[in-house]
């Protein structure tokens, strides 16, 4: 894909979701921060389900340190891996109480340091809370990028350093939103619906799949 490729790419993708977000429900940097750390080999749908109880109750470092461990996982049992999440989620919480005055940071070296949190994690955050221009980048991201020939990277680092390049400054904050979704309802795994698809004439892969028969 080359550079007016890439241009075209995104116009089309800004044209069709002009203010794109992430699916996850929140309200503040911490909820957000919550929020994707229980994401983590979940769904945004069942992430929303667990935090639309939780977050009335406790949406605080505080007030969710003051659950506790077992106290959490009864609001969070549904997501996977929720013991293990639950126990990053208090010393998170017990982190930012002692070390940030109760604040997320806006580094992605102490949001990195926080349990549970990753690189990817921390853009997240980096860019949706705080605006940042920065590329997280998830299953999704890491198969549109390869796929379409937009940033190919043998792993999410050198796909990132690649988006980071290559993707033309003006879409660079909208991008991750943009490249998530497009990989999640469009360019999906097993069979990306590419005769749905609005960058289909600008992608390496849809070049090389033949169309359907007429009447099939």
């Amino acid at each position: 894909m080359n550079s007016q490729q890439r241009q075209l790419m995104f116009e089309r993708l800004r044209s069709a979701n002009p203010h794109p977000t992430t699916e996850l429900a929140y309200t503040t940097p911490f909820e957000l921060l919550i929020a994707v750390i229980l994401s983590a080999q979940a769904t945004d749908v069942s992430v929303n389900k667990a935090t639309r109880v939780l977050f009335p109750i406790a949406n605080t470092p505080q007030a969710i340190f003051d659950l506790g461990v077992e106290g959490l996982e009864q609001y969070i049992r549904t997501i996977g891996l929720y013991r293990t999440k639950a126990k990053n989620v208090i010393e998170t919480c017990r982190i930012l109480i002692e070390q940030h005055g109760s604040t997320v940071p806006r580094t992605r070296e102490s949001l990195q340091a926080l349990p549970g949190v990753g690189r990817k994690t921390a853009n997240v955050v980096l860019n949706t809370a705080f605006g940042e221009s920065v590329m997280a980048v998830d299953t999704h991201i890491f198969r549109v990028a390869n796929r379409t020939g937009l940033a190919p990277g043998k792993n999410v680092d050198e796909v990132e350093r690649q988006l980071m390049k290559k993707v033309p400054a003006e879409f660079l904050h909208d991008a991750h939103h943009w490249l998530i979704l497009h990989g999640r309802y469009t360019c999906i795994a097993r069979k990306p619906l590419c005769w749905n698809c609005i960058i289909a004439d600008l992608c390496d892969y849809a070049d090389k799949t033949p169309l359907p028969a007429k009447g099939i």
